[in-house]
């Protein structure tokens, strides 16, 4: 398909053609282009629709201060959200416009991501004529420098512009900077680098694109995008200014341009953004877009300068190129469909297909504002700028209010000696378009017509906000910007109100009859531009987010078939299906192993902290609600952690090893939260301690080894220990071999049966474990899960933290008051048992729950209410009793079964309660939590 848009010149690469697709229609471009001046060359001039009203909308700008052209990349990886004018085209590329809102993929995202830190004398951000000197002067001066530009390549706006300088095109005296930059070895030059955060103590984000513009071609091992943190001594923000539109009625119509866009378009991209077009104007600006386009073969039909005296030279040479000039006019509205074709001028109506406006520029202020920047407002240029001097940080160029080409020069090679870093750098010579009269503020044309409200006069394109929208705001009350830009969600899409911001503050400021300087802008927050998830994930993804933890059986759990579930960061084995067995079977079956025979479990996950110290069991007094000190060295003693409000955030076992060490034993998903918070208490509240804790979670492998025959099978693995009751008791722990390997055995059960928990360096932690297993095969030794396990455990009511518990359960309430120590004066959580609201009987406690029907299995989670004669809710809202902690079905019961919180619970024991379902009301018998071998007769065998 043609171009008929192209022009010649331009900075594309003619002889690397490229094809590409938008919204299914075969088109072609260059290297070089972007999405959008591809588009704009073929005369495309609708891109997509607005979000709110449905209304066609186009390119309005040539990089990220488009507010129009927004689209979705579909080839080759998905990406929403995108706008077409940072888009750089390649070949094959896929693309659709879309309304405001995009669309996730559907597919995991394959591309890499990472993140570098840099560090630097002197930041320079923006490689704009302002950027490149200070740069440069940067560089001479012998400085660290990191120059970086969100462009696929150095210049800024000089490669949109005719500009010169010392003699020569502006893009020539670019290339020999570049050049020169180049040769010093302390300089990093990131060009497709984009600085979105602007942070205290000299340091900023950055976001380097860099494959992104490869597409297919893009290579599999190099990262797509690079998020650079650096720490600046010195930043030196060169980012430039933003082009500011004028609001007027139906000033969305594709075909209104900002006029430095269009320049853009057409000395960079070689594009014409139009045939016929018309020039808005407040300032000088625009009048070299008028020439340059009319000078590339565009009918100028009128240059409407809102001035009443417009510059006498800039008139003349409209005059000139015969240009009509419509001094102290203004546009005030447009005529066209799915493009502009008429632009209202009083009461002529003038034809175009393009209406560029300029009414202003506003500068880049963003990473200025981020670091708490003042701003003041500048009456002369009607925009907001630095306002103050910031240690570390200087301003330059257009970012600073400084609008000419020379100026730009002068005023960076200024921020980089301010900064310390020499004066070595000549000022070239630079010749452009000067300022020849002040430019007027307007920020709107009030719509004449009778009866008009502003309801198409758009402020923010991207949210169909509009002059209407402000008028409610203030109508309603808000007279802060901040409120505003909340109420009109002006300034929140893409673009982040680079166009919108200040002309809302202007508008805002007229209608309330405020100065706008007393009434500010909105807060500039990060990012600049927006930023993808994945590259601030960076390489933190999948298992690199959440690291994934296995033990060291976790290839012989996965040879024979276990199917896992995530506990904390590790992988446990849930159950071992067998062949055509479903969850449910593999339970009962392991379950019914353990209570008739010997089953094994891989208990290595289990939290291991090595206390060692002086003060080891004192520190351990305060930390439980019993007492540990006491505990013997060969002894093993249950206990529960409390927090600082008397809730149980965790349990396990403590192992006394000498007179001064112990092994704590937590929970796997507590272990890292308990570590932290047993340091914190140390470093931070009780430095006199002398005690010293590490964590040895990984160094020891456990494996209880559960049920009637586990005597038997211990025995025969370890045949000089004696594993007889009266010489080896419960919660008392030994140490044998095997070989030259040495092993811990406690005799501990989480089960109500006899048990053992063997321990072993994990690098044994294998030949151990097929050892126990091979000693177990004539008992029918069945390795279990962490399902059965949780089935075991809960017929004994044994609670787990975070599952039978939820931050407002104590001891107490589990029927743990045996836990709880009268003796000790005082322990983390004591106080609170004196609470009143811990007095209450009403408190919920754990019980045990038996459906009527024992084949209803309680979701867990479900609440429960009190009986109902009528087998019916009653209305709303319903008063809740309780909630099931814990269900399962049961092998040894023969039956279903759960634990749950309830009201009063104990008092309740043998009453009849409800369980909604559904639509279905399930009867429940309150019962004790300790449904299987109340008297624990089976712990010893």
């Amino acid at each position: 398909m043609t171009e008929p848009f192209r022009t010649s010149g331009g900075r594309i690469d003619r002889n690397t053609p490229y094809s590409f697709i938008f919204d299914g229609q075969p088109l072609t471009g260059y290297r070089g282009d972007t999405l959008a001046s591809a588009l704009l060359a073929h005369g495309i001039g609708k891109i997509t629709t607005s979000i709110k009203f449905g209304r066609p909308r186009g390119i309005t700008a040539a990089w990220a201060e488009d507010t129009g052209g927004l689209v979705q990349i579909e080839a080759p990886f998905p990406e929403a959200m995108l706008l077409a004018s940072t888009v750089e085209l390649y070949d094959g590329l896929v693309a659709n416009g879309i309304p405001g809102r995009g669309r996730l993929a559907d597919s995991a995202d394959e591309s890499r991501y990472d993140a570098r830190h840099l560090h630097t004398d002197v930041l320079v951000v923006g490689a704009g004529p302002a950027g490149l000197i200070a740069a440069l002067t940067a560089a001479r001066s012998g400085a660290r420098v990191v120059l970086i530009d969100e462009q696929s390549e150095a210049g800024g706006s000089l490669l949109g512009s005719a500009d010169s300088i010392d003699g020569a095109p502006a893009t020539a005296w670019v290339r020999d900077v570049v050049a020169e930059l180049a040769t010093f070895p302390e300089v990093r030059h990131l060009q497709r680098t984009t600085a979105f955060g602007n942070y205290d103590d000299g340091f900023v984000l950055a976001l380097e694109r860099r494959t992104d513009h490869l597409g297919f071609d893009a290579p599999k091992n190099v990262s797509r995008q690079r998020v650079w943190r650096i720490r600046a001594r010195h930043t030196v923000i060169a980012s430039g200014a933003h082009e500011r539109p004028i609001v007027f009625g139906d000033n969305d119509r594709p075909g209104i341009m900002l006029a430095d866009g269009a320049c853009t378009f057409l000395h960079r991209y070689g594009v014409r953004a139009g045939n016929e077009a018309v020039v808005f104007t407040t300032n000088d600006s625009a009048y070299v877009a008028a020439f340059d386009l009319a000078d590339a073969g565009v009918t100028i039909n009128a240059v409407v300068d809102a001035r009443a005296d417009g510059p006498a030279a800039l008139q003349q040479e409209c005059a000139r190129r015969g240009i009509a000039v419509h001094s102290g006019a203004v546009v005030s509205g447009t005529s066209g469909t799915d493009r502009i074709s008429h632009a209202l001028v009083g009461d002529e109506s003038i034809p175009c297909d393009l209406l560029l406006v300029s009414g202003g520029w506003n500068p880049a202020v963003h990473l200025f504002s981020q670091v708490r920047g003042e701003l003041r407002y500048d009456d002369g240029l009607g925009a907001f700028v630095p306002g103050e001097s910031l240690d570390g940080v200087q301003v330059a160029g257009s970012a600073n209010g400084v609008l000419d080409l020379a100026g730009c020069l002068r005023d960076g090679k200024r921020a980089a000696t301010d900064a310390g870093m020499g004066d070595d750098a000549s000022l070239p010579e630079a010749s452009g378009a000067q300022v020849e009269a002040e430019p007027l503020v307007l920020w709107h044309v009030a719509d004449t017509a009778a009866g008009s409200t502003g309801a198409t006069s758009f402020v923010d394109l991207q949210r169909d906000a509009t002059v209407a929208d402000l008028r409610r705001a203030v109508g309603a009350g808000m007279r802060s910007m901040e409120h505003i830009k909340r109420y009109t969600t002006i300034g929140t899409a893409h673009d982040q109100g680079k166009t919108s911001g200040v002309i809302a503050s202007g508008i805002t400021a007229d209608l309330l009859g405020v100065p706008i300087a007393d009434l500010g802008t909105t807060t500039f927050r990060p990012p600049y531009t927006p930023v993808a998830f994945a590259a601030l994930a960076g390489r933190g993804r999948g298992t690199l987010f959440d690291p994934e933890r296995t033990t060291a059986l976790h290839d012989w759990h996965v040879e024979h078939g276990a199917v896992f579930e995530d506990v904390g960061q590790w992988k446990r084995p849930r159950h071992y299906p067998r062949p055509n067995e479903d969850m449910d079977a593999a339970v009962l079956r392991e379950c019914a192993a353990v209570r008739t025979s010997v089953g094994i479990l891989d208990g290595s996950t289990l939290g291991k902290i090595d206390v060692q110290g002086e003060d080891a069991g004192e520190l351990l007094d305060r930390i439980y609600t019993n007492m540990m000190s006491n505990l013997k060295v060969g002894s093993v003693r249950y206990g529960v952690m409390c927090g600082v409000d008397g809730m149980v955030i965790d349990d396990g076992t403590v192992m006394r090893l000498e007179a001064n060490r112990f092994i704590v034993f937590t929970t796997t998903g507590g272990a890292a939260k308990i570590l932290e918070w047993m340091e914190e208490w140390v470093q931070t509240e009780w430095p006199d301690l002398r005690v010293r804790l590490a964590s040895v979670t990984e160094h020891w492998s456990t494996f209880p080894v559960v049920g009637p025959r586990s005597r038997d099978v211990v025995a025969a693995v370890f045949p000089d220990l004696d594993v007889a009751n009266e010489s080896f008791p419960f919660m008392t722990w030994r140490d044998t071999s095997i070989g030259e390997v040495p092993v811990r055995v406690a005799r501990i059960s989480f089960s109500g049966e006899l048990a053992y928990e063997v321990n072993v360096n994990s690098w044994y932690a294998q030949p151990l474990w097929e050892r126990l297993i091979e000693a177990g095969e004539p008992y029918g030794i069945t390795p279990y899960g962490t399902e059965t396990m949780h089935v075991l455990r809960a017929e004994k009511g044994y609670p787990i933290v975070g599952q039978d518990t939820d931050g407002t359960v104590t001891p107490q309430d589990l029927g743990m008051g045996w836990a709880v120590s009268k003796k000790k004066l005082d322990f983390i959580g004591k106080r609170s048992f004196a609470r009143t609201e811990n007095q209450n009987p009403l408190r919920r406690q754990l019980v045990g729950l038996l459906p009527t029907d024992r084949d209803v299995v309680l979701p867990e989670g479900s609440q429960i209410i009190e009986f109902r004669n009528d087998e019916t809710l009653p209305p709303p809202p319903v008063p809740m009793v309780g909630y099931v902690t814990s269900s399962y079905r049961s092998a040894e019961l023969g039956r279903s079964f759960a634990l749950a919180l309830v009201q009063a619970g104990r008092s309740r024991i043998g009453e009849t309660l409800h369980v909604p379902i559904g639509s279905t009301l399930v009867r429940v018998e309150v019962t004790g939590s300790v449904l299987v071998d109340p008297e624990g007769a089976r712990r010893d065998g």
